[in-house]
């Protein structure tokens, strides 16, 4: 993991005495409203339905295990004991006291987080697969390079205030589990034919009320020249993109408006004026960067596990566990693990304090003091020894951490909807309940297979529903809380943008409807089709006819 200089704490010092005083002045009366909204945005505070919220970096979703404890301090000490993962890898307290932040703030700079650009129109943490570094099917690890786009990005002088928010996400892997596609900017590592390491560029995507899938602008960009282009991006965004309305002020329309030929263009010639100045990345600087994020100290290991083989023939409960939540390790003997955080009754992507120092004192043991935390709002391991499998999968059931439902339908993405956030038009967190009680069984789930299942309180598409296998979005009915219901969406390499099926339904519609779209697909799917399979080669038509059908 990076480690902070002492150029990385002066400047959190410096910042955190900057906020206390401009909140001192807020409180005080001295500050506006209006005035003190971009600064407590830059600091990732927001003012929600209830309480004031605050967002937390998470860079890359990486934890260490002294920084998640520190989290678990935080939600006792200032909140109510609990915090909530969302999809680009963060974690929010919903219910802390303003007062109070910046001391909030000044204990995270003691493990050597922020909340800075965590909100506000500006450039936001870079994501990236929570498998990176681990994973058997990387190309190259894209840690190293999402911590230069971070240094490179904090406090940028020229992109402080954008027209809109704007979100990277780099995926070093064959499979892309960040949802690069749907980012203002994805960044794919690839080879080019002499082996050489490079970009290839989307631009141009993102969710919210026009979802957009990002277009590529570079199909090879030497990784040297990343800064200079990702500058020339953002520089024709912040010159030309919109500013007199939000809804249309989000790159992905500049990019539309324009065409992405023309939009090229304009990048192209920007660059001219960049290209090898003095914003090129150095392979000294590539590995100042890399050697934070070497090999932890694996151990020489045979990848045939003969305790783990014997648990997995004597315990079915193990072994379906370990079907669903466990992934190929590059290095063998060992395993990728991912924690579920989906306990029905429980909002998807929370996890409580005791939670938190309890996956702590697990990551010290099974994992080299590490973890992640992924698109889909879980928890990882990455590095746990094959021999240690069972172990952990015993520990974990002392927190009810042992749902063997990774990818499943009840592994819901979720935003906090109507019962936090000021802007949500319905709540997301009792639908996500009331389906996760209808498909209870373990056995159905597993004979349904994978399947994603996605829900937003509003168009502003936190909960990612546009590219859920099944999308449920929030929608406003004359004062009522309606659900539109979208099917086909995908983030994986071929990411799809879901198609709404018809008209809303009422929040206790919603279980039906998903067990009439199960049962569509059970009915109609062959051999191995997962159910985004099967609904791209029979279309809408029998899942409408289903749902919409009237009783006898």
């Amino acid at each position: 993991m990076y480690r902070y200089d002492n150029y990385d704490h002066q400047m959190l010092a410096d910042r955190i005495a900057q906020f206390r005083q401009q909140t001192d002045r807020y409180l005080k009366g001295e500050l506006a409203a209006p005035e003190f909204l971009p600064l407590r945005l830059q600091n990732g505070l927001y003012v929600q339905r209830l309480a004031p919220m605050l967002r937390v970096a998470i860079p890359y979703g990486m934890l260490s295990s002294t920084q998640l404890r520190k989290l678990a301090f935080i939600a006792d000490y200032y909140d109510k004991g609990y915090g909530h993962f969302t999809t680009r890898q963060n974690i929010q307290f919903n219910w802390p006291a303003l007062a109070e932040v910046p001391d909030i703030l000044a204990h995270l700079a003691e493990v050597e987080m922020h909340a800075i650009q965590t909100s506000g129109n500006c450039i936001r943490n870079t994501t990236t697969d929570q498998f990176a570094g681990s994973a058997v099917n990387e190309i190259e690890d894209s840690r190293p390079y999402c911590e230069i786009i971070r240094q490179w990005s904090t406090f940028h002088p020229e992109f402080a205030f954008l027209p809109r928010k704007f979100k990277i996400a780099v995926c070093g892997t064959i499979d892309d589990q960040a949802a690069t596609q749907v980012h203002d900017i994805g960044l794919f590592i690839v080879k080019n034919d002499s082996k050489e390491i490079g970009f290839r560029v989307l631009v141009g995507g993102g969710l919210g009320r026009t979802p957009i899938i990002g277009k590529e602008i570079r199909s090879f960009l030497p990784k040297q020249h990343l800064l200079t282009y990702l500058d020339a991006i953002l520089r024709v965004y912040n010159r030309e993109g919109r500013r007199d309305n939000k809804y249309k002020a989000r790159i992905k329309i500049l990019v539309k408006e324009t065409g992405i030929d023309e939009f090229r263009n304009k990048v192209e010639k920007e660059w001219l004026g960049l290209k090898d100045g003095p914003m090129t990345l150095t392979e000294e600087e590539y590995q100042r960067c890399r050697q934070y994020f070497h090999d932890p100290e694996y151990k020489s290991l045979a990848d045939d596990c003969i305790p783990l083989s014997m648990a997995l023939n004597e315990d079915v409960l193990f072994a379906s566990w370990h079907h669903q939540n466990v992934s190929a390790h590059k290095k063998p003997g060992y395993s990728i693990v991912t924690i579920c955080l989906k306990e029905t009754g429980t909002a998807p992507g929370d996890i409580t304090s005791e939670q938190m120092n309890f996956v702590a004192n697990l990551a010290d043991t099974y994992s080299f003091g590490e973890l992640r935390i992924s698109h889909e709002q879980n928890v990882i391991l990455a590095d746990v020894e094959k021999g240690s499998l069972f172990a952990l999968w015993q520990a974990l059931k002392f927190q009810s951490l042992h749902g063997d439902n990774r990818g499943l339908l009840t592994d819901i993405i979720c935003c906090p909807g109507g019962d936090f956030c000021s802007l949500a038009n319905a709540k997301s967190i009792p639908i996500a309940e009331s389906i996760q009680r209808r498909f209870a069984d373990p056995q159905i789930l597993r004979e349904i297979g994978d399947l994603s299942l996605n829900i937003s309180g509003c168009m502003n598409a936190c909960g990612h529903h546009h590219v859920g296998n099944i999308g449920i979005l929030g929608v406003d009915k004359k004062g009522a809380e309606f659900y539109q219901i979208s099917l086909g969406g995908s983030v994986e390499n071929h990411t799809a943008l879901g198609e709404i099926i018809g008209p809303s339904f009422a929040q206790e519609e919603v279980p039906d409807v998903i067990e009439k779209l199960i049962s569509v697909y059970m009915k109609n799917r062959q051999l191995g089709e997962r159910f985004v399979e099967t609904f791209n080669r029979v279309g809408m038509e029998p899942f409408k006819e289903e749902v919409y059908a009237k009783a006898d």
